[in-house]
């Protein structure tokens, strides 16, 4: 498995091609947050590779939010912000992440993530996690198919 992204067709920020080997400066503060199909939850994407599913993303939750059931792909890495993130349903489930500490996944653990008083984190994804839905389907956070969208990335 390549867990090392091939950035080439990566979103272009600004002006510069996507080949350009220079460095991308990211404004969040100037960007708007962009509502998830999950009530209460908002991102700021920060990068993301559509090839390989690799992300980086500004997530804030708001009191009570939940991330329904889902599975880390690969390792996810989560440092929080303001609030906190807590396991509701899983193995870890009760373990709270405050301000200014840090959490990782391993590929494979699977958990329902809640933020009780709310919260901000940046997240590290190497390719999108998988949601199961209440009727059996398994999908990425947009609600795709998680096979179709994205299977081939493990499969290289």
């Amino acid at each position: 498995m390549n867990v090392k992204p091939e950035t080439k067709d990566a979103k272009a920020i600004g002006d510069l091609p996507v080949d350009d080997q220079r460095a991308r400066v990211v404004r969040p503060q100037q960007m708007p947050w962009d509502k998830m199909r999950f009530p209460g939850c908002e991102t700021k994407t920060l990068l993301f590779d559509p090839n390989s599913g690799l992300a980086t993303v500004l997530i804030k939750m708001a009191p009570g939010a939940t991330l329904p059931d889902h599975e880390h792909v690969l390792i996810e890495q989560t440092y929080v912000l303001e609030g906190s993130l807590v396991d509701k349903e899983g193995p870890d489930a009760g373990l709270s992440v405050g301000p200014g500490e840090f959490v990782w996944r391993p590929a494979g653990s699977r958990h329902v993530a809640w933020c009780p008083q709310g919260g901000t984190m940046i997240a590290i994804f190497q390719v999108p996690n998988k949601f199961f839905e209440s009727d059996g389907k398994v999908t990425d956070a947009g609600g795709k198919d998680w096979d179709s969208a994205w299977g081939h990335v493990l499969s290289t």
